[in-house]
């Protein structure tokens, strides 16, 4: 199941709205004979890969799969019926499908008398597909927060320097959690402060998608994340308020960047509930979320934050400088915010990488 996993994760990133599948077909000698992953929408899935290399045919042998083979019938054809007609005598799965109508394809190979064991690296296997779980169950993106911070959880000096809080490894780590994700998204302010492009500056990366929030349109239409002439930048979706002026909507709309107007509470902040349904009714299925402050901030309060990955350097600035998280804060210990941290632990050149998951 690990090797599931492993071949499932080369493709992170390029299956939305799949989710990301690795299969092991082993003889019954325990030799793999057989391996496949799905690749992305509209190509095989990772069974039907890798009963395509044993001609469909894999008698008395056990096939392992990190999500339940499916009884869909999408873009292609469903596993389910394809694993049962191979003659594999035992399929191992990690996780059951969620999706309405996708599940019962471990109910039909029982029936055809194929042994099914369900639950092997349960955890694993979840942690692997959340932006899929999360997205067939909530109908919107899993977000993750992500922040590079000094010891004393601080984004930039008291005179706006953040260049840079850490080191190359962890920054080229961060190129890496883009080229994962189906999307980038950052506050207006960062915008304006930082003049971003939010690509992913690794060989044989893809740039995520990049949304702007941006209540007033006040991205300048010459801005980096803005599309403008180069047809092969990413697409860039800037989310507005229904007051915003036509006029900035037209001049962005015309350097081929979308405007998107959603609902905004009374204190002028977007309603990023809506922006979550939306994304997830576009298929994108994860978003990386790098701030600032109040961004992350608003992501907490609405407990849409599902995963963080913080960097943190072994430096201290001190002072009244910009914090990770924004907002107003809490006035209760009990109702901060809690997170899980996973018990391992990444070092990045003196540079600590944490990672977690929101509790619910």
């Amino acid at each position: 199941m690990a090797r599931c996993l492993e071949l499932a994760a080369a493709y992170r990133g390029r299956t939305s709205p799949n989710p990301i599948v690795g299969c092991v077909i082993v003889d019954k000698a325990g030799k793999v004979i057989a391996e496949g992953a799905h690749a992305g929408p509209g190509k095989l899935h990772a069974e039907a890969a890798a009963l395509a290399k044993l001609g469909n045919k894999a008698q008395g042998a056990t096939l392992y799969v990190n999500l339940e083979p499916c009884t869909h019938h999408g873009r292609t054809p469903p596993c389910a019926p394809l694993v049962r007609d191979s003659g594999v005598a035992r399929v191992v799965v990690g996780i059951e499908d969620p999706m309405p109508g996708h599940g019962g394809g471990r109910a039909l190979l029982r029936r055809a008398g194929i042994a099914v064991t369900t639950g092997v690296l349960r955890e694993e296997c979840t942690r692997a597909n959340t932006p899929f779980l999360t997205w067939a169950r909530d109908r919107r993106p899993a977000f993750t927060l992500k922040a590079a911070v000094t010891l004393d959880g601080k984004i930039a000096t008291v005179a706006g320097h953040s260049k840079w809080i850490t080191g190359p490894r962890a920054r080229a780590d961060v190129m890496r959690l883009r080229d994962e994700h189906d999307a980038i998204l950052v506050g207006i302010g960062t915008v304006l402060a930082d003049a971003p492009r939010l690509t992913a500056r690794l060989p044989g990366a893809r740039d995520p998608i990049r949304i702007i929030l941006d209540s007033q349109l006040r991205t300048p239409p010459r801005a980096h994340v803005v599309p403008g002439r180069n047809r092969r930048s990413a697409r860039t979706i800037i989310v507005a308020g229904p007051a915003a002026p036509a006029t900035r909507e037209r001049a962005l709309v015309a350097q081929r960047a979308e405007v998107w107007r959603v609902p905004a509470h009374r204190n002028g902040r977007l309603d990023l509930v809506a922006l979550a349904r939306r994304l997830g009714e576009e298929g994108i299925m994860s978003v990386l979320v790098e701030g600032g402050g109040e961004v992350h901030a608003s992501l907490l309060e609405k407990r849409l934050a599902d995963e963080l990955v913080l960097y943190v350097a072994p430096k201290i600035v001190g002072g009244p400088a910009k914090s990770w998280v924004g907002g107003k804060g809490l006035a209760s210990m009990q109702a901060a915010i809690a997170f899980e941290l996973d018990a391992h632990v990444e070092m990045l050149d003196g540079d600590l990488r944490l990672t977690g998951r929101l509790k619910r």
